[in-house]
């Protein structure tokens, strides 16, 4: 009965979209400025259908790295077909280019040109320069020096206790993204960033 469910389910669903356009600096009033590692003629705006936690198939926003988008088509492709849940896909200027409130808002976001929350030496974020994304962030949160990123996802620090939208070593999400070649933030020893998949493991 459930294999034959599926089967309805995949007939009637819409099919995986997706488009690419370039970017401008007036659509980037936020998250980039002068100075950052990557100008706007390197990113692009990419559009993809992903699938809510309401049940229903959206459109949402990435900006990314044009080296990135062949990559995250393929994992989007992925997890769209098997219904992975995504809470809202925008970029990140939507949020006034801050990464708590887009955090908070649980939105999966790329790039935005700003340094590293790490110690040590100040170095640009995997994120400024359009090669990392966080996907959904409340379940999937970031435990820095026994800060939570954002607060709302303390709930989800418990990886054991396993529910949708959270990514999960063997998980359907992780494993997405390590086909492509992509690094989980999830296995930093110490301050493990479960939200965070970047291309070139930082």
């Amino acid at each position: 009965m459930r294999v034959v469910l599926l089967a309805l389910l995949a007939l009637q669903a819409p099919p995986f979209t997706h488009a690419v356009s370039r970017v401008t600096p007036a659509q980037l009033p936020y998250s980039w400025h002068q100075g950052c590692p990557v100008a706007p003629a390197q990113l692009r705006r990419l559009r993809v259908a992903y699938w809510g936690f309401d049940g229903a198939a959206h459109t949402g926003t990435l900006v990314v790295n044009a080296d990135a988008v062949g990559d995250l088509v393929h994992v989007f492709a992925r997890l769209y077909a098997s219904r992975f849940p995504i809470r809202r896909m925008r970029p990140v200027d939507a949020y006034h280019g801050r990464d708590e409130r887009s955090l908070e808002a649980d939105n999966t976001a790329a790039f935005n040109c700003r340094y590293a929350v790490a110690s040590g030496p100040r170095r640009w974020s995997a994120h400024a320069f359009g090669r990392a994304i966080d996907v959904n962030p409340v379940e999937n949160p970031y435990l820095e020096g026994g800060l939570v990123h954002p607060r709302s996802g303390r709930g989800f620090l418990d990886r054991s206790r396993v529910r949708p939208g959270m990514a999960i070593r063997g998980g359907l999400l992780v494993r997405a993204f390590a086909g492509v070649g992509w690094a989980w933030g999830g296995r930093w020893a110490g301050s493990p960033d479960y939200q965070h998949f970047s291309a070139t493991g930082g």
